[in-house]
């Protein structure tokens, strides 16, 4: 019974903290501001232009990319730009971030913090990298390592996404 409750406990906490990461904290940082660049959107609108490897939803201002390591602007072109939750997914978290300060004068980037631990540490089907920080938002790249089990899943399935440009 008492392996039984922990479970429970685990799954609630794994949860609650899920939803206040993805959800609670990830929208105060999208309403902050408005964003030049939204990098990696989703079927979030930062106010200004949207960019997706794929579109998600009808978001204005989107622009379609085909390659996060190569963006279609101009140096400097974003005095903001917001990355949330893709740096996780990418081959080369290092070019990604150097292509994104090459496009934006202040980039943020949001990522799963530790203590989402069901987006950080056991979702390796889906994420190659695991930042090791409690801290949601960035404006350099916080320190990481493969997700666990990630380069074995990924080697023997791909990865698990809606869609793979990354």
């Amino acid at each position: 019974m008492k392996i039984l409750a922990i479970v429970v406990l685990f799954f609630l906490y794994e949860r609650f903290a899920h939803y206040l990461s993805y959800t609670v904290l990830k929208n105060k940082t999208l309403k902050k501001r408005k964003w030049d660049l939204n990098i990696s959107c989703g079927k979030t609108d930062g106010g200004g232009i949207n960019a997706d490897i794929k579109k998600h939803a009808n978001v204005p201002n989107f622009k379609l990319i085909t390659d996060v390591n190569n963006l279609p602007f101009k140096n400097k072109q974003f005095e903001w730009v917001l990355s949330s939750h893709t740096i996780e997914h990418v081959e080369n978290p290092e070019k990604f971030f150097d292509e994104l300060k090459r496009v934006g004068k202040n980039v943020v980037l949001v990522v799963p913090p530790l203590w989402d631990i069901g987006a950080s540490l056991l979702s390796f089907p889906y994420h190659r990298w695991t930042f090791l920080t409690i801290k949601k938002e960035h404006t350099d790249l916080p320190t990481y390592i493969h997700t666990p089990l990630s380069k074995t899943y990924m080697k023997l399935f791909g990865q698990k996404m809606s869609s793979k440009a990354f």
